[in-house]
């Protein structure tokens, strides 16, 4: 029986969040309010989803001369494919994020 995990209540969050724009690049600290997600909760997971080619991610140099250059991130299509996915499958089921599936 295969089993696949299902993500975390937490990137969950960051999915919908992403998902309403997904082409548009986001600052982590954009993505932090609008997911009420702590940052040392928040860029783990941005930096998991990034290592699995599900996001994507630069450097951006500030538009004044006074901030320093900032991360930006944004869904791949493959990650879009898969929030989607993971967001679908938690609202068909009912069931809790961070739960294994258990497949036939």
């Amino acid at each position: 029986m295969a089993r696949t995990r299902r993500p975390s209540g937490q990137t969950l969050n960051l999915f919908r969040s992403l998902i309403e724009e997904p082409k548009q690049w986001r600052h982590g600290y954009e993505l932090s309010k609008a997911t009420e997600l702590m940052s040392g909760t928040l860029y783990p997971i941005l930096m998991r989803l990034s290592e699995r080619g599900l996001l994507e991610h630069k450097w951006v140099p500030p538009d004044d001369g006074g901030r320093l250059p900032r991360h930006v991130y944004r869904l791949t299509a493959k990650g879009l494919a898969h929030a989607r996915e993971q967001i679908e499958l938690c609202a068909a089921t009912n069931a809790p994020a961070g739960r294994p599936l258990r497949h036939a």
